[in-house]
């Protein structure tokens, strides 16, 4: 037992004969560091979730801004399904500007045909606002969407060749949707 006890008595003696100082110094700079890198991705997640609601309610509004809010919440819910789909970016902003070469036009094409377009919805109107709201509650998961599962939907006046290989989960105002 004398080696534990010599070994603790010369630690004890070490610890309170030299200057704490750096070792303070060092603490005090890691916490801050600690605290800085904290804050900076925070932000960092506050801006791509913006990014993301925001390229959510654009496409909600542009895609449904005349549906019931069942087929907005629909088509905010076929956003995110894509974006969590390996078939799919795994970033909203992306899945909403997706381009894809059409052989037959010969050209990129979007998958939601607004983005093609330079049109952006006043921030005050009640449609704006809908949208958003809808944007959000889907994000976080709090919709109550008909179409949990869906990737797929188009307008129930146009018959695209792929919808025949689809399988139909809901109609909702003008859209069909699909798994």
């Amino acid at each position: 037992m004398k080696p534990i006890t010599d070994f603790r008595f010369r630690l004890f003696v070490y610890w309170h004969t030299r200057s704490k100082i750096p070792l303070i110094v060092s603490s005090v700079v890691v916490l801050v560091s600690g605290l800085l890198v904290s804050v900076v991705f925070s932000s960092l997640d506050d801006v791509r979730v913006t990014k993301d609601l925001t390229c959510l309610a654009l496409n909600v509004y542009h895609e449904a801004r005349g549906e019931p809010k069942a087929g907005q919440y629909a088509v905010a819910r076929v956003t995110l399904n894509r974006a969590k789909s390996k078939h799919y970016p795994d970033d909203i902003c992306a899945v909403v500007f997706q381009k894809n070469w059409d052989k037959r036009r010969q050209r990129y094409v979007s998958a939601f045909s607004w983005t093609e377009l330079d049109s952006r919805p006043s921030k005050k109107s009640k449609t704006w606002q809908q949208a958003w709201n809808i944007a959000e509650s889907a994000y976080t998961g709090t919709d109550k969407s008909k179409t949990r599962d869906a990737l797929f939907y188009h307008a129930n006046y146009i018959r695209p060749s792929w919808s025949k290989k689809k399988k139909p989960v809901a109609r909702i105002g003008k859209h069909i949707f699909y798994n």
